[in-house]
């Protein structure tokens, strides 16, 4: 099961779903954002405008696509000569639905690679902004961009001289990562201000670190995760045993735009003994994701998040919020609550499509309204980090 788009999104839960066989995607993060220097997809699923629904695309009341429709109208171009993956991506960008992408076989491989916490990319994140142009939302430390001098907020106009105007979720994905190929070159249309300039980047092997653990001056301990990749959620549970007994913990969920769902529940046993995290329904039927036993229900917690705490991070958001493990502090997270399902089309192509929506164990849905934390203050503001470790110190975590 996925969560996550912007670095962003996840597969099958291994030991934590019940009542669930299949591999489930909360399309976010990891495979169509940040982390690969992928677009985000905030406002639809496609930069064009969305045209009204054809009368071949079937979609169900929860917004989600009829997916033998799907398969129909690939094979039906495949037969006419056609491209099954261009009629895909029309056929899913006229349904409606917002996190639906298509891949062909190598953008998805490289989608799944993403997963394991190493992409081949340029080492940017980007965003539509309010006024509707793509910009850069995030830079990778160390990676070619920030070596180039690009910072957050540029605008992005052209890759390799085609306007990022109308292209799909998964062109601009192609575009970006080009063949994969580490070392090959791509050029970036940017706009600064009233600058304006083409910036050749060459593309790296990037490899993710999505945990971080700092232990502050006062005692706390700091536990930053990134992304809910391959192995996240053991790391935090590890994190957290090794803490000293007495240290409160300041779970950093900001800019967190999802991952792998299985992930973010095992992060979530590290502070639960068992029980519910989140449930969520496919095609109408209800499921739920458990945390295992054994966790630190007592150590002082809270998470700090932001308006990019997204996916799979609101999964464990809502949980720890829901069952009073955690205070959270910060700003309204993205309110990406969506379940994604990849599904196999007739040339070998792979449709992530939208399936249903998961809840919090309270029953508060997450998709388009997000998470209010319990102390507002703007995440972005420095201070932000300090105003969480003074509730924290407040609930006894300072040694």
């Amino acid at each position: 099961m996925r969560a996550g788009a912007g670095p962003e999104f996840c597969r099958r839960p291994r030991g934590v779903l019940r009542g669930a066989a299949l591999s489930l995607v909360f399309a976010g993060v990891i495979g169509t954002a940040a982390a690969t220097g992928v677009l985000p997809r905030q406002q639809a699923p496609r930069q064009a405008p969305e045209a009204g629904p054809s009368p071949r695309t079937a979609v169900a009341a929860a917004g989600t696509v009829d997916r033998a429709a799907l398969a129909r109208a690939a094979a039906e171009a495949i037969a006419d000569g056609k491209s099954g993956k261009k009629a895909a991506e029309e056929f899913v960008s006229r349904s409606g639905d917002r996190w639906g992408a298509v891949y062909d076989k190598r953008e998805y491989a490289e989608f799944e690679q993403t997963l394991d916490g190493a992409y081949t990319g340029v080492g940017l994140s980007a965003r539509r902004g309010a006024d509707g142009r793509v910009e850069i939302s995030r830079i990778r430390g160390g990676g070619p961009a920030e070596r180039a001098g690009l910072l957050v907020g540029d605008r992005l106009t052209a890759i390799d001289g085609r306007p990022v105007d109308g292209l799909s979720v998964s062109e601009i994905v192609s575009l970006l990562r080009g063949e994969g190929v580490t070392g090959s070159t791509v050029a970036l249309g940017v706009e600064r201000g009233r600058a304006a300039w083409t910036q050749p980047l060459r593309r790296a092997r990037l490899a993710t670190d999505p945990v971080t653990v700092r232990r502050l001056a006062d005692g706390t301990v700091l536990i930053r995760v990134a992304a809910f990749t391959k192995g996240t959620g053991e790391r935090v549970r590890q994190a957290v045993r090794s803490a000293p007994a007495r240290a409160g913990v300041l779970l950093d969920l900001r800019g967190n735009s999802g991952g792998l769902v299985a992930e973010a529940a095992t992060a979530a046993s590290a502070f639960f003994d068992g029980g519910l995290v989140a449930t969520y329904d496919v095609d109408g039927t209800q499921h739920a994701v458990y945390a295992d036993g054994g966790g630190d229900t007592l150590r002082p917690l809270v998470a700090l998040i932001d308006g990019g705490t997204m996916s799979a991070a609101e999964l464990l958001t809502g949980a720890l919020q829901d069952r009073g493990r955690a205070v959270t502090v910060g700003s309204r997270t993205f309110g990406k609550g969506s379940v994604q399902m990849p599904s196999a089309l007739p040339d070998g192509s792979v449709a992530e499509l939208t399936v249903g929506h998961y809840r919090t164990p309270a029953g508060h849905a997450v998709d388009g309204h997000g998470i209010t934390p319990d102390v507002t203050v703007d995440a972005a503001d420095a201070r932000a980090e300090e105003r969480a470790r003074t509730v924290l110190s407040g609930l006894g975590g300072a040694s």
